[in-house]
C-alpha cells in the first residue's frame, strides 16, 4: 500500500465527491459559525473598555447576545446538514458494495470468507461516515479558525502572539510525528475485525460440526485471536491519540501560563491594556477548539481512509459483464416475431410445425471441446469435453469425486468461463448471450440447497416473482411438501429461519422453485441426496415428467436415481470417458461397472442388491 497520503486521500474523496455541493454549504455554515465565535472576544474587549470609560453597555452586550443566538442557529443547521450527509454517504457506499458483490463472478466472491465481506458493508462504512462527510469541512474550518485566531491575537499583541505560536508549533510537530502510527494501528485493527467476521461466520455455519468434534474452545480461541489482535492495535492507537491530546492540552496550558506572565509584565509596563490581555486570553482558551477539531478530524480521516480503501477493494472484483440482450433466440426462420405473426394470421400451421421441428433438431445446450480451470496457474478441472443436451430427455452425469461434474455445471451456468472451446445455447455461442439471458433458460438445484433469507414464499418466487399462490401450492404438492406447509403457523409466509426445515425439506423447496420456473434445462446436483425412499420416488416422478417436455441434466453419486436416464455420461479426471444407457455402459465401461458395484445397484432394476 502506498505511503503517500494523496492517492489514499483521493480514495476517500471519491465517496464525498458526489455530495460536494452539500459539503460546500456545510463548510460555509461552519465558517460563518467560526467567524461569529472569533468576533466574541473582540466584542468582550469592547464591553470591558466601556466599563472602564463609563460608556453605555447596551450596544456591546446586545452584540454579544446576537452573536450567541445567531451562532447557535448556524451551528444547529450545520450539524443537521453534515449529519444527514454522513448517512447518505454510508448509504451510497453500502449500495455500491452490495451491488458489486452480487454482480461479481462466483469465484471472486467465494475466494474470501463471507463474514469478511460483510464487514465491508457494516463496520467499514460506519468509519467512513465522519471521515467523508465532516472531516474535510472540519479540517478546513479548523485551519481557518486557527489562522483567524492567531491573526486577531497578533492584532492585540505581537509579543504574546509569538509566545502562542511557539506552543502551537510544538503541538503541530507532535501531531505530525504521531499521526502515521495512529493511522497504521487503526488500519490493522480494522483488518483483524474483518478476519474475525469471516472466521465467526464460517464457524456458526458449521456449528454442528464444531460441537460434534468438541472444538468449541479451539474455535473460540481462533476467533478471539483476531479479536485480541484488533484490540491490541486499537489500544496502540488510543495510546498515541492520548499522547497527542496530552501534548496538545499541555502545550495550550503552558502557553496560557506564559501569556499570563508576559501579559502581566506588559500591562505593568503600560504596553497592553487589561481588556486586551483578557481578550487575548479568551482567544487562547478558544484556541483549543480549532486544535481539537483539527486533531479529531485528522484521526477520523486516517480511520476513514483505511475504511475507504477496504471498501474500494470491492471495485476490483471481476463482475459478470453485461452483453447486449439476446432474449430467447430462435433459429433464423423464427427470429422475427413479425414472421411468426404472419404465419399465424395465414393459419399456415403445417409450415409452423416444420419450423418447430427444425428448431428441435438444434440441441438446447452444447459443449464443444471445452477446457476450464479455476485459475491461471491451476490444472484444468475439465479437458476437451464434448457434450450435447437435447431439448427433451434426461441426461445423467456420473463419475468419481473430482471427475469434473460440478465444474461442468459451473460452465453451463456461466459461473466459470472456459479457457478453451465454447458452449452454445440454441446453437449460438454463450458469448452472444448475457449471463441473465442464459440463466433465464436454466433452473438449478444445488447439492447443499441453501435457502435465501425470507419466507417460504420468497424462496419459491426467486425465479418467477409473478407466480400465483395456486402455482406455488401445485409445485409444493409435486415435491410432497404440502403437509409441511399446512403445519406452519403462517403457511407460505413463514420465515424459513423459524420454520425448522430439514436438509431434505430444503432440497424439496429448491426443487419446487426450479419446477416453478419451467426452465428449458433443469440442472440437478445431487438433488435427492437427503431424501427418504418414498419422497425420492415422488421426486423422480417429477423429474421424469419434466424430461418429457424439457431437458433435465442430473449429477448423482446415487446411481439409483439415474439408471432410467436417456443418456448417462461417465466422467473421469475432467474428461468424458463414456456415454450411453445404463445397460450399455454396464457392458462397455469398467469404471461405470465399478461404480454400480460399489453402490450395490442392480444392473437391471436399480434396486439395492440383497
Amino acid at each position: 500500500m502506498s505511503s503517500s497520503i494523496a492517492p489514499r486521500l483521493s480514495i476517500l474523496w471519491s465517496f464525498a465527491r458526489p455530495h460536494r455541493r452539500t459539503l460546500a454549504k456545510g463548510l460555509a455554515l461552519a465558517l460563518v459559525a467560526s467567524a461569529l465565535g472569533l468576533a466574541t472576544p473582540m466584542v468582550t474587549k469592547h464591553v470591558l473598555d466601556a466599563l472602564g470609560s463609563a460608556s453605555s453597555l447596551t450596544r456591546p452586550v446586545a452584540t454579544l447576545v446576537v452573536l450567541l443566538f445567531v451562532g447557535a442557529a448556524v451551528s444547529y443547521w450545520q450539524w443537521i446538514l453534515l449529519g444527514a450527509l454522513g448517512e447518505r454517504v454510508v448509504l451510497d457506499a453500502r449500495e455500491s458494495v452490495v451491488r458489486r458483490f452480487l454482480r461479481a463472478t462466483v469465484p471472486a466472491i467465494t475466494r474470501s470468507p463471507t463474514g469478511e465481506l460483510v464487514t465491508r458493508v457494516t463496520s467499514d462504512t460506519v468509519l467512513l461516515r465522519q471521515a467523508a462527510a465532516s472531516s474535510f469541512v472540519g479540517l478546513i474550518n479548523g485551519a481557518v479558525m486557527l489562522v483567524g485566531s492567531l491573526v486577531l491575537m497578533g492584532f492585540l499583541d505581537l509579543v504574546l502572539l509569538a509566545t502562542t505560536v511557539a506552543a502551537v508549533a510544538l503541538v503541530g510537530l507532535a501531531f505530525a510525528f504521531l499521526m502515521p502510527g495512529i493511522a497504521k494501528s487503526q488500519q490493522q485493527a480494522q483488518e483483524h475485525v474483518g478476519r474475525l467476521g469471516g472466521v465467526l461466520e464460517g464457524t456458526l455455519r458449521a456449528i454442528r460440526t464444531v460441537k460434534v468434534n468438541r472444538a468449541e474452545e479451539r474455535m473460540t480461541e481462533r476467533i478471539l485471536a483476531d479479536a485480541r489482535a484488533s484490540a491490541a492495535f486499537g489500544v496502540g492507537a488510543v495510546r498515541r491519540e492520548s499522547l497527542a491530546w496530552t501534548i496538545a492540552w499541555s502545550g495550550v496550558n503552558l502557553a496560557i501560563i506564559a501569556i499570563l506572565a508576559v501579559g502581566a509584565w506588559r500591562v505593568g509596563e503600560g504596553r497592553l491594556e487589561v481588556s486586551g490581555l483578557i481578550a487575548f486570553l479568551l482567544y487562547t482558551f478558544a484556541l483549543m477548539d480549532p486544535i481539537n477539531e483539527l486533531s479529531q478530524n485528522v484521526t477520523a480521516l486516517q480511520s476513514g481512509i483505511a475504511a475507504a480503501e477496504r471498501i474500494r477493494q470491492a471495485d476490483a472484483l471481476p463482475s459478470e459483464e453485461a452483453a447486449p440482450s439476446a432474449g430467447r433466440p430462435e433459429l433464423p426462420e423464427l427470429h422475427e416475431p413479425k414472421e411468426l405473426k404472419e404465419l399465424k394470421e395465414l393459419e399456415k400451421l403445417e409450415e409452423l410445425e416444420k419450423l418447430e421441428e427444425r428448431r428441435d433438431d438444434v440441441p438446447v445446450l452444447e459443449l464443444r471441446n471445452v477446457t476450464a480451470a479455476y485459475g491461471p496457474d491451476v490444472e484444468p478441472a475439465v479437458r476437451g469435453v464434448d457434450l450435447v443436451i437435447p431439448r427433451r430427455g434426461h441426461t445423467a452425469v456420473v463419475g468419481p469425486s473430482g471427475a469434473g461434474k460440478t465444474t461442468l455445471f459451473s460452465l453451463v451456468l456461466r459461473f466459470l468461463e472456459p479457457t478453451g472451446g465454447e458452449l452454445l445455447l440454441d446453437g449460438r455461442p454463450y458469448r452472444d448471450h448475457t449471463h441473465a439471458d442464459i440463466r433465464a433458460r436454466l433452473a438449478y438445484v444445488e447439492q447443499d440447497t441453501p435457502v435465501v433469507p425470507g419466507t417460504l414464499r420468497d424462496n419459491l418466487l426467486l425465479a418467477r416473482p409473478e407466480a400465483t399462490t395456486e402455482e406455488l401450492l401445485r409445485v409444493l404438492d409435486d415435491v410432497r411438501l404440502t403437509e409441511k406447509v399446512e403445519g406452519l403457523e403462517e403457511g407460505l409466509d413463514t420465515p424459513l429461519a423459524t420454520a425448522n426445515v430439514s436438509g431434505g425439506e430444503r432440497q424439496r423447496i429448491a426443487l419446487a422453485r426450479a419446477l416453478l420456473a419451467t426452465p428449458d434445462v433443469l440442472l440437478l446436483d445431487e438433488a435427492t441426496a437427503q431424501l427418504d425412499g418414498l419422497t425420492e420416488a415422488a421426486v423422480q416422478e417429477c423429474v421424469r415428467s419434466r424430461a418429457d417436455t424439457g431437458a433435465v441434466v442430473t449429477i448423482a453419486h446415487r446411481l439409483s436415481t439415474v439408471v432410467d436416464a436417456d443418456t448417462i455420461v461417465v466422467m473421469e479426471a475432467g474428461r468424458v470417458r463414456a456415454r450411453g444407457r445404463h445397460e450399455e455402459l454396464l457392458v462397455s465401461d469398467t469404471l461405470y461397472r465399478d461404480l454400480v458395484e460399489s453402490l450395490r445397484i442392480s444392473a437391471v432394476t436399480g434396486a439395492p442388491v440383497t
